[in-house]
């Protein structure tokens, strides 16, 4: 089997609902996702994918959905605020942990048709959640 590993990085805020400690305030993050598609045979140019096409695909979508985004749970107290000012913010159904967005960003790419196995977000340097089926 032949794997293959892009790393996009962008920015992030969030705070998580219904837990005890830092991550409950209002904060940021540098996130690296860590994208691993494989392939049992290479295409006529040697490649699972070209790297090139996997960054720019893959980014493309990570600039428009994730990077420098607010990222809250639909029960947040700051969503009323936050639209009474017309802030630019996503609300989401669940805690918008490192764990939903690694499944969040798998889907994504296995929906393009890309031969995705795994998707690792690390929402810190040493913390990474990771998404396999």
């Amino acid at each position: 089997m032949f794997r293959i590993t892009e790393t996009i990085r962008f920015c992030y805020g969030h705070r998580l609902m219904d837990y005890v400690g830092k991550c409950a305030r209002l904060h940021g993050h540098n996130a690296r996702v860590e994208v691993v598609l494989a392939s049992p045979t290479l295409d006529r140019r040697g490649f699972v994918m070209d790297f090139d096409l996997l960054e720019s695909t893959v980014r493309r979508w990570v600039d428009d959905t994730l990077d420098h985004r607010l990222f809250l749970r639909h029960d947040d107290p700051l969503v009323p605020v936050l639209e009474a000012q017309g802030e630019d913010f996503v609300v989401l159904d669940h805690n918008p942990t490192a764990e939903h967005f690694a499944r969040q960003i798998f889907q994504h790419i296995h929906a393009l048709g890309l031969p995705v196995v795994a998707v690792r977000f690390w929402e810190t340097d040493t913390s990474v959640a990771s998404f396999e089926p």
